[in-house]
């Protein structure tokens, strides 16, 4: 099992990164994959066709309100493993025929997100061994990733915009990663679709990070993501989705005889 994390700041494209990854190894039988969503904003089902209401599939965030606020508990000194995990395992998973998806969700109640990052952890350790990649898909916060929701990765990508905001982010990811302990392969530094050509040495000197590529524009992804509509439906001669396939393909994700 490999888990690969992908981080950036608002709009960078990282959901749609991580959406046309799993229609990467999709495409090269490479599954049974589960896609963690850890942003509040959860736009990675709809980005990969799930619509989690209808599938009667509920968030972690909304598992841990229901289970320690509308029922009267409390969150204070009850082990997170023991009261919710079970919830998030039953109601929190949606279960596909070549990926599965669980997402943190919007919290609606004052607080922070350590309890759903506790159960998510928690789910995670009793599923991981269940598939052949993880993929993550991290908010520009960076707080998900200083509570260890998953100590382990593989890989971390890091998909960059246009602002100088992108470069210090890539440099605290990899600080925050290691002072709190979280170990990982490789730290892979990626353009944005409107990460401006010819900053490549700079962005890498100035992260010390591998700068893997570049994500094309594509006006279909554009249109894909605003009609919400799958991303795994777009063909195969995406600009978008062929220069994901070069960046995966550079990470050394390309399987033999595949492609």
């Amino acid at each position: 099992m490999k888990t690969l994390v992908t981080m950036g700041r608002g709009g960078t494209g990282k959901t749609s990164f991580v959406a046309l990854q799993t229609k990467y190894f999709l495409e090269q039988n490479d599954a049974p994959l589960l896609l963690v969503d850890l942003d509040p904003d959860q736009n990675l089902a709809e980005m990969v066709g799930i619509d989690l209401e209808k599938e009667g599939v509920k968030t972690i965030a909304e598992l841990v309100t229901e289970t320690f606020i509308k029922k009267g508990g409390t969150m204070t000194g009850i082990a997170p493993k023991e009261r919710i995990e079970s919830q998030v395992l039953k109601e929190g998973l949606y279960e596909g025929s070549h990926f599965d998806l669980i997402a943190v969700g919007t919290k609606w109640i004052e607080g922070c997100y350590c309890m759903p990052d506790a159960a998510l952890k928690g789910a995670l350790e009793s599923l991981a061994k269940n598939y052949r990649y993880i993929l993550v898909d991290s908010p520009a916060g960076l707080e998900h990733l200083n509570r260890k929701v998953t100590a382990q990765v593989t890989d971390i990508f890091d998909v960059m915009g246009p602002s100088h905001k992108s470069l210090l982010h890539v440099q605290r990811a990899d600080r925050i990663s290691r002072e709190v302990g979280i170990t990982f392969d490789r730290f892979f530094i990626i353009g944005g679709c409107l990460f401006p050509l010819g900053l490549e040495k700079k962005a890498q000197e100035e992260t010390g990070q591998q700068y893997l590529g570049k994500i094309v524009f594509d006006p279909l992804v554009q249109e894909s993501v605003i009609a919400g509509r799958s991303l795994l439906d777009i063909p195969d001669s995406s600009p978008a989705y062929r220069s994901v396939c070069i960046l995966m393909d550079n990470a050394g994700y390309r399987k033999v005889g595949s492609g």
